[in-house]
């Protein structure tokens, strides 16, 4: 499983070097932000609190429209070849999932080296800790992504994901803390596990690092991610079945 997992990523890796441009255009929203907002955003917080948000933004973007690929393959035919060869159905998702975690990786580096240029003064310790918790979010987000693509019409996945994505972000409070938003908002917001990741990726840019949110940020991140990899690898079997 792992040869195949290495091989598969290699192959979607390569295809993914040969459009550089995509890859800077995937982080370009969350960049006007920081640009066109952060400087308002500093008047009134700080930039180790509105950098986590956009690259919790970032993560729902670009790894919530991972299952764009897989749309495409299964349109021409690629995708069933792959699954008449002896490969593992985890390694024909783990091939896509780390290209786009890596995909992921460059623009939230890209994101980070911008915010630094505007005023961003997190520790090392605390970006290393912080990107480690985004490449697990991110792994799960993926998988997510596509499972739903190859379990609803090609045509509906780009309007519900682009919808899915807005509350999403809204509700983990990547714009501004929740605890700003009414009571009744900020209960909500518990649902999702993008507030938990973004309170603790915030925790991180300050320099805290064992305290009980950057805790519930990690465990609930992980079994995000275990759940995400859980129903990604199922739906890879049962459409091969």
């Amino acid at each position: 499983m792992i040869r195949d997992t290495w091989v598969l990523f290699r192959h979607n890796l390569r295809i993914t070097l040969r459009q550089k441009v995509g890859m800077i255009f995937g982080a370009i929203q969350p960049l006007f932000f920081l640009v066109l907002f952060g400087p308002i955003f500093a008047t009134f917080g700080t930039w180790e609190v509105l950098v986590p948000g956009l690259i919790i933004q970032l993560s729902l973007l670009s790894t919530g429209m991972a299952g764009f690929g897989v749309v495409f393959e299964r349109r021409t035919g690629v995708l069933e070849r792959m699954r008449v060869t002896p490969a593992s159905r985890l390694a024909l998702l783990l091939g896509r999932v780390l290209t786009n975690v890596v995909t992921l990786v460059v623009q939230v580096v890209l994101l980070v080296a911008v915010g630094y240029a505007f005023g961003l003064r997190a520790p090392a310790a605390g970006l290393l800790a912080g990107l480690a918790l985004i490449v697990v979010l991110g792994t799960s987000m993926a998988a997510l992504s596509y499972a739903i693509a190859l379990t609803m019409d090609e045509q509906l996945f780009a309007p519900v994901m682009s919808t899915a994505v807005i509350p999403l972000a809204l509700l983990s409070g990547s714009f501004l803390p929740m605890s700003m938003a009414p009571g009744w908002l900020d209960a909500l917001s518990y649902v999702s596990p993008f507030r938990y990741a973004v309170e603790a990726l915030r925790e991180l840019f300050a320099g805290h690092y064992l305290t009980g949110t950057v805790l519930a940020g990690v465990v609930v991140t992980a079994l995000f991610a275990v759940a995400g990899l859980a129903v990604g690898t199922r739906v890879f079997n049962r459409q091969a079945a």
